[in-house]
């Protein structure tokens, strides 16, 4: 264990399963409070907190849709209420909706634009109302924003694309209260969503420079990074951890 998020706290998005269980579980390895949200699955949620707590640190598990504007303030706001501040914000849930455009639908659209790009504004624009200097903001996104290779991603991509500019616009603004603003995108990555034995998996596997999947633990390692003081001068940049996608 490291020391180097040791007084902080944090809030990861999407923290009950995949990407976000790893983030929650590598940021209190370092030292962190965590809360996190989870839609619907509560035993799982209650899984990574019993993990994080096995660590020696807080944890809170908070029932929020991301699409629903409310739930996602009302979460900053029991984070600064059960854990008393807040230091780091992963902005890691997101909705996965593919096919052709022409099959894509209104509600796909609103739905995909609610989670993927309006949650992330509103976490943040409650977040700093509470996050002292020194403080991280990291948003997840997709090197499908950077390579689109293969048919179906035009709904998902444009709105992972949309973060790039918010992490870099954020940065800026941020910057003269020493607060950092990043993007990570995955790559490749086994998850539930995307394992590494599914049906397309050699397919992108040879797209990749390095041939293989990425764990969990590998985008976790970016975002612990980027917490930690180490990052403080990186801000507005975009880190791709997708083993050379997008190469």
């Amino acid at each position: 264990m490291n020391n180097a998020l040791d007084g902080k706290v944090a809030l990861v998005t999407g923290g009950g399963r995949g990407i976000g269980a790893a983030v929650a579980t590598r940021l209190a390895r370092e030292g962190a409070d965590v809360a996190l949200t989870y839609q619907q699955n509560q035993h799982r949620a209650d899984e990574v907190v019993d993990q994080i707590k096995a660590a020696g640190r807080r944890a809170v598990a908070i029932q929020a849709d991301s699409s629903d504007t409310a739930a996602v303030v009302a979460a900053v706001d029991r984070v600064i209420g059960e854990l008393g501040r807040l230091d780091i914000l992963v902005n890691n849930a997101g909705a996965f909706l593919l096919g052709p455009l022409e099959q894509l639908t209104l509600e796909d659209f609103e739905q995909t634009v609610a989670v993927n790009v309006r949650a992330p504004f509103v976490a943040a624009q409650a977040a700093v109302r509470h996050m002292p200097a020194g403080g991280r903001i990291i948003n997840i996104g997709s090197n499908t924003a950077e390579r689109a290779v293969f048919p179906g991603f035009s709904l998902y991509a444009m709105s992972k694309t949309a973060l790039i500019g918010l992490t870099k616009a954020l940065g800026r603004e941020l910057g003269d209260r020493a607060i950092t603003v990043n993007l990570v995108n995955p790559g490749a990555t086994d998850t539930e969503l995307n394992p590494a034995d599914g049906p397309n998996a050699d397919t992108i596997r040879g797209f990749t420079a390095l041939g293989h999947y990425a764990e969990p633990t590998d985008v976790a390692a970016a975002v612990a990074f980027l917490a930690s003081p180490d990052g403080r001068y990186i801000t507005g940049a975009t880190v791709n951890v997708d083993g050379g996608f997008t190469i």
